[in-house]
């Protein structure tokens, strides 16, 4: 019932369907009201995604406003759209069943400290050294000579850095 309201709103916004939309949809649809109160819920449902709720300026007459990135120019502007348009720009980053964030999964996931402290062992990698080579600081200067000074012992030892504390 719901994929028949939703397409059928669609197409009476005027909008075009893709050819590869799928024909079997799993949906779990919770009221959440209409206007504002379903854009505010939309907003967090997206955390982080499309659009940010504070990004949303206005939903009025059935017309939603919101401020965006402008990918070329890098500079923000706004845009007012009617509101089946504004749910299709957002419909069109979701990802397809199956498929999920890179950077939610695997061993790149928040929670995988661990495994990417055995990874960094078992390839014998060192971020710190890598980071280091990428980043050149400019010199310190003396104060008294004026001289180039040299880093030669930090404060934090490199293990430390990263959990890796020697057991003992």
């Amino acid at each position: 019932m719901f994929r028949a309201k939703l397409l059928g709103a669609i197409r009476a916004a005027g909008l075009e369907l893709p050819a590869c939309y799928p024909k079997k949809w799993v949906v779990d649809v919770k009221s959440v009201g209409s206007g504002d109160k379903a854009l505010v819920y939309l907003g967090r449902y997206l955390y982080k995604g499309v659009i940010q709720e504070k990004d949303i300026i206005a939903c009025k007459d059935g017309l939603v406003t919101f401020r965006y990135q402008d990918g070329k120019t890098k500079q923000t502007q706004t845009r007012t759209l009617p509101g089946p348009q504004f749910l299709w720009l957002i419909l069109q980053h979701v990802l397809p069943k199956g498929f999920r964030r890179t950077r939610n999964f695997g061993f790149l996931h928040a929670n995988s400290k661990k495994l990417q402290a055995l990874l960094q062992e078992l390839f014998k990698l060192n971020p710190i050294k890598t980071l280091v080579a990428l980043a050149i600081r400019p010199a310190f200067k003396c104060p008294c000579c004026g001289s180039a000074m040299q880093i030669v012992k930090t404060r934090i030892p490199a293990m430390m850095a990263f959990g890796l504390v020697p057991s003992g």
